[in-house]
This record gives structure tokens, C-alpha cells and sequence, in this order.
């Protein structure tokens, strides 16, 4: 009796593991026919879905693919079938711009995308016509007011042989709030600038960045935050912000061009870059702007709106062709043109959004240089509209790409970054 209650226990607790045990996992890759991912316009791209289960091929199964144009315009959902491990899915596109493949199997998802003649991609709107005007008065009044700095001596987690500080400036509205750097001893009119700008969220200055004013022989090195707020505060302070009051900054008056939050950021741009180049040491002609996704917006924006911006490495940029829709496009973060009930851009927002695009800002740089990264999966500031404003630049500029990454820099993409700084900062200590 005894064995036969053990025998039935030890079944029920085989039978409940056995229920506990989770499904083998699946896993996705995809990758295009063309190496470099690129093809001209109406030649078929085949995108290839390979599917593992537990690391290895899935013998059979099925897989759901949608094909879009770059995340606009999807066609209907298409089901493969999975053989040794693959699937694939046949497209393309009869206008430059990317075609994106999502592929979805179980809770396992993937994506790929292909770039038809991208360096072809034209502005989706003109320029308007009172763009100039517009941005001359905004920085007309930011002139008005003194700028005056707070410099707080900072020593702790500083490298040793820079001198550091918390910089406060007066702007219009919030101040430009950052950290300074720069060698100790150096010599007037020796060193080149560096501006770092800050992608998307609510944070502190970094205080890493004054480690570039030891790079190249010595840099003037500042490191801003986007929004004008104190340095060096708990975490708890900037999530309350995050979560309170600036929580949708990024909508924030999106159909007043005179009240639209990135207004305020963009003229912070403009008073650091006073700042830096009314330090003695600075050496009167090299000046980079350096950041990524929101930190690419403002790159974009200091080159466009001033000229003593001589060099800007933008990162995977946001801010890019916020009048996509117009020409059947997809825009970048921060969506700023919301569509109404009926899937129309707001005609207020989308007039608005036009002072802010780096496509506008990327015809008027004027400076030596410009490097620009982009990913082909990156949904966030997607690689479209990121061509859009590339392709409107006049100056110098190269572009790296990542066929396989969404919305980062990749260990590559950083290195090519750094590296154009840099190079830029050699180049400009032989003029």
C-alpha cells in the first residue's frame, strides 16, 4: 500500500516538473542577399529567416513576415514555411529609401532591412521660406541676456592633470548646465573644443567627458546636460522629472514654433559654444559638437545655426525629416507631428516641426566636417529619415552603417566617431 501511494506521489511530481518545464526556445536571425544590405531601386532583395530552436536548425515549422517601407505602408502578412532551419521572403522598392522585413515565430521576433539607393533620399518639404529670419530673431534675444558663468571647482572622479568644473551660464529660460574640463597649464589659444550633447531621457552631465580634455595633446571638453538642470543629484531627483514635468517635453508645444520645447535646447547649444570659445585656451578655429539620437538632433542643430561649430559627429540622429509623411516617409523620433483621428498629420505641428528638422539645419552647416552613423533596423530614429538629412548636408561627410543594428552605436560605429574627432583635431593643429 505504501509502494503504491510513493509510486503515485512521485508520478504527480513527475507530471507537475514536466508541466514547469519551459518550451524549447526559439531563436531569429535574418540577413539580406547583398552583404552591404544595399540595392538599387527595383532590384529584389531576398531576406533570409533562420530559425533555431535551443541553438539549433528547427526542422520544420512557420514563420509570419511583414514587409513595410521602412515601418510605413506595411503589406499583408505572409506565412513561411520553415525547412531545415530557413525561410525566406522576396521584396523591394521602386523609390530610394529602406525596406524593412519583421519575421515573428512564437514570442521570437526578428528584422532586417534593405536600402535602396538611400543616398538618393530628397528632403520630403522645402525649406521655409522665413527659416533664417526665424532662427536670427531667437538668437537675437539670447545675445540680450549676459552670459554669465558659475564655475564650482570639481575634484573628485577627475583624471588627474584637468581641471574641473560644474558650469552654470545664464540662457534664455533654464541655464546651460554641464561640466568643464581642461588641462592644467595650458597655454592661451592652444586647445581645440569639444561640446557633448545628451541623447533622450533626464539625467546629470557626465562628468566622464572632461577625460577628452587629456586626448590629442590637450582639449577644452564640456559635457551639457539637454535640459538645463543641477549637476550630481540623486537618481530620485531627475526619475521625479522624468515622470513629472518633463515627462513629454518632447511634445511639448509641438504647434508653436516659439513655445516648442527644443527651442530652449537648441539655444543652450549656442551659449555653451559662447562659452567655450571665450575661454583663453581656446584656439579660435576647431570646435566639435558630439552626441547621439537626441544628442545627433543637436549636432545637427549647432551646425546649421552657428558657425563657429567646425566638425560634428552625430550619432544614429534623431530630429531627422520630421515631414516624412508629405512624401510618404517615415519620420525620426521624437515624432513631434501626431496624425488626428483620420491618420492625418497635424497641419499646425507639421508647419511648427519644419524649424526644427536636421534636414533644414543640415543646408545651412557650414563647418569642415561631419560624420553621421545610422543603423538599418533602428525604429527609433529610422534610417530614412536619417539619409534624408545626410544627403542635405553640402559640406564634407561620411556615413557608417550598421545592417543589423537597431537604435544604437555599435562598438564600430563608436570607434569611427571617435576617431573622425580626433582626426579632425589633428588635421585642424597642421592649418
Amino acid at each position: 500500500m505504501k509502494l503504491k501511494l510513493f509510486s503515485s506521489l512521485w508520478l504527480l511530481i513527475s507530471l507537475g516538473l514536466q508541466a514547469q518545464t519551459p518550451a524549447p526556445a526559439l531563436t531569429l536571425k535574418a540577413s539580406t542577399d547583398h552583404p552591404d544590405a544595399l540595392y538599387k531601386v527595383g532590384e529584389t532583395a531576398t531576406f533570409t529567416i533562420e530559425v533555431l530552436q535551443d541553438g539549433k536548425p528547427l526542422a520544420d515549422g512557420k514563420v509570419v513576415c511583414v514587409l513595410s517601407k521602412d515601418g510605413v505602408q506595411p503589406q499583408p502578412p505572409q506565412t513561411l514555411n520553415v525547412k531545415d532551419g530557413k525561410a525566406t521572403v522576396i521584396g523591394k522598392l521602386e523609390e530610394p529609401g529602406f525596406l524593412l522585413m519583421r519575421a515573428t515565430s512564437d514570442k521570437a521576433s526578428t528584422m532586417a532591412g534593405a536600402g535602396y539607393d538611400p543616398l538618393l533620399l530628397k528632403p520630403s518639404m522645402p525649406v521655409p521660406e522665413d527659416f533664417d529670419a526665424f532662427w536670427d530673431a531667437q538668437k537675437a534675444a539670447l545675445a540680450q541676456v549676459p552670459a554669465k558663468a558659475v564655475l564650482t571647482p570639481v575634484t573628485t572622479g577627475v583624471p588627474k592633470g584637468v581641471a574641473a568644473f560644474d558650469v552654470q551660464i545664464d540662457c534664455v529660460g533654464k541655464p546651460v548646465s554641464g561640466y568643464f574640463g581642461k588641462p592644467l597649464q595650458a597655454k592661451a589659444k592652444s586647445l581645440p573644443a569639444i561640446l557633448h550633447v545628451h541623447g533622450a531621457g533626464v539625467r546629470s552631465s557626465t562628468l566622464g567627458a572632461v577625460s577628452w580634455a587629456l586626448n590629442e595633446g590637450g582639449m577644452l571638453s564640456m559635457d551639457i546636460n539637454a535640459h538645463g538642470l543641477p549637476n550630481g543629484k540623486q537618481k530620485e531627483f531627475y526619475d521625479a522629472l522624468a515622470a513629472g514635468e518633463l515627462k513629454d517635453y518632447r511634445f511639448e508645444h509641438n504647434q508653436d514654433r516659439e513655445k516648442i520645447y527644443f527651442k530652449g535646447m537648441f539655444l543652450r547649444l549656442i551659449r555653451a559654444i559662447d562659452f567655450l570659445t571665450a575661454q583663453p585656451e581656446w584656439d579660435g578655429k576647431t570646435l566639435i559638437v558630439y552626441g547621439s539620437s537626441q544628442g545627433g538632433f543637436q549636432a545637427f542643430a549647432a551646425a546649421g545655426l552657428d558657425k563657429r561649430v567646425s566638425f560634428i559627429c552625430a550619432g544614429v540622429p534623431a530630429g531627422c525629416d520630421h515631414t516624412g509623411s508629405q512624401a510618404n516617409r517615415i519620420s525620426g523620433w521624437p515624432k513631434i507631428v501626431p496624425n488626428d483621428a483620420e491618420g492625418k498629420p497635424n497641419a499646425a505641428a507639421l508647419q511648427a516641426s519644419r524649424y526644427f528638422d536636421n534636414v533644414n539645419f543640415a543646408m545651412r552647416a557650414k563647418c569642415q566636417g561631419a560624420v553621421v552613423t545610422v543603423g538599418f533596423i533602428d525604429t527609433t530614429c529610422p534610417p530614412t529619415s536619417v539619409y534624408a538629412a545626410y544627403n542635405a548636408l553640402t559640406i564634407p561627410k561620411e556615413i557608417h552603417y550598421d545592417t543589423l543594428a537597431g537604435h544604437t552605436n555599435t562598438p564600430a560605429a563608436s570607434k569611427f566617431m571617435q576617431a573622425a574627432a580626433l582626426k579632425h583635431v589633428r588635421e585642424n593643429r597642421l592649418k
